[in-house]
């Protein structure tokens, strides 16, 4: 199928790194690799920090004038796509683009990566919940990245519509084939820890892994923080300059050396909505510490792959790194089940077939409704 794509929370050429913007990325290279032809129609962005009635709706206006630019050139070289595929949908950033063409062109319509918080149903972002309700509606297939989202999805979606899909990573672009050692040269356990330094959540993740690090400050590790952002120079001074190391914004294809090059990963997870870090740790065979969060339990195999707890518990994050930190054996055995759970789960390949299986079933509903309806 030709697959016509958008991102309206981060377009995926965005130049600012993140786990969405990579999500997205690799969503359009399983579609590729299921063998369908995928059409960037659209790069605009409606994701705001602010709601608003005002801003809601000057977001609408320029989302719908795009949406018509978009069906001229449709129009003009005579090649409709068979689907629309919109990533990642909230109340901060609806999408009108969509749904527009969809109903213009009468094509299916597929959300993958889906969210809805009932208690923004008043208040500033009234008009982005509805009209991201308005979307959930009018799809043909919507797809959750965690049981969390589509619990709260099903409040609105049918069992034949709603697709829980797990996150998933290209494998092959982490695997590191000469050798790396682990450990210090002193014989420390080397924790990293990767996450972008900008204020709100991730900055809370960064002072809760500060306070958890205090309190196992006897024992033998040092941390390196992946990382930058305009939070820093007051994450920075949370850590101890005398075993911590921070190396900045690491370029992706310098990733897996770094996580290969440590012995466990640490992100307590803050708000997250699955991490995408903790799928390239554990693909680099790196037991995990984090936080119970969301998403995080769908892609970390708990007692098995890595240790979770409580969201915002310092104490017992602390508790669950010196669990691993005391016990090689089990870091070694966390990280090769960490590695099969990665390429079991959570492969492009395992993307790729979902998300083909969610188009099919995305073409199949619409042309169920349309027999319903008449043919409209």
């Amino acid at each position: 199928m030709k697959v016509a794509f958008t991102a309206p929370m981060k377009p995926i050429d965005h130049p600012v790194p993140s786990g969405d913007r990579t999500m997205g990325r690799l969503i359009v290279r399983a579609l590729q690799l299921a063998g369908h032809e995928v059409d960037v129609a659209s790069t605009f962005r409606s994701w705001r920090a602010e709601g608003g009635e005002d801003v809601t709706r000057e977001v609408k206006e320029l989302a719908i004038t795009e949406a018509k630019a978009i069906a001229d050139r449709w129009i003009e070289r005579g090649d409709v796509p068979d689907v629309f595929l919109t990533y990642h949908l909230y109340h901060k950033a609806p999408d009108w683009i969509g749904p527009y063409l969809c109903a213009k062109f009468n094509i299916p319509y597929v959300v993958v990566e889906a969210s809805r918080a009932p208690k923004r149903q008043a208040g500033n972002w009234a008009l982005g919940f509805n009209a991201a309700d308005a979307a959930l509606a009018q799809a043909n297939q919507v797809v959750a990245l965690t049981n969390a989202d589509a619990q709260c999805l099903k409040e609105v979606l049918n069992d034949d519509v709603l697709t829980v899909l797990p996150p998933f990573l290209e494998t092959a672009k982490f695997e590191v084939s000469h050798s790396v050692t682990k450990g210090s040269a002193d014989g420390k356990i080397r924790l990293l820890c990767a996450g972008m330094m900008r204020e709100g959540d991730k900055q809370f993740s960064y002072m809760v892994l500060a306070a958890a690090l205090k309190q196992i400050a006897d024992l033998p590790w040092r941390l390196t923080i992946a990382g930058d952002g305009p939070a820093r120079g007051e994450i920075e001074p949370l850590f101890d300059p005398e075993r911590t190391e921070f190396v900045g914004l690491i370029p992706w294809q310098e990733m897996p050396r770094l996580y290969r090059s440590h012995d466990v990963f640490v992100w307590p997870a803050i708000r997250e909505a699955f991490g995408f870090v903790f799928l390239e740790a554990q693909s680099c065979g790196l037991p995990v510490v984090g936080g119970r969060v969301f998403g995080v339990p769908d892609i970390v195999e708990e007692g098995t792959s890595g240790l979770l707890s409580d969201e915002g518990d310092a104490s017992a994050l602390a508790q669950n790194l010196m669990s691993l930190i005391k016990n090689p054996h089990k870091r070694e055995n966390m990280g090769l089940a960490a590695i099969e759970n990665i390429h079991k789960n959570h492969s492009l390949e395992a993307g790729a077939r979902g998300l083909d299986k969610v188009l099919h079933a995305a073409l199949e509903h619409h042309q169920f409704k349309r027999r319903v309806h008449g043919g409209r």
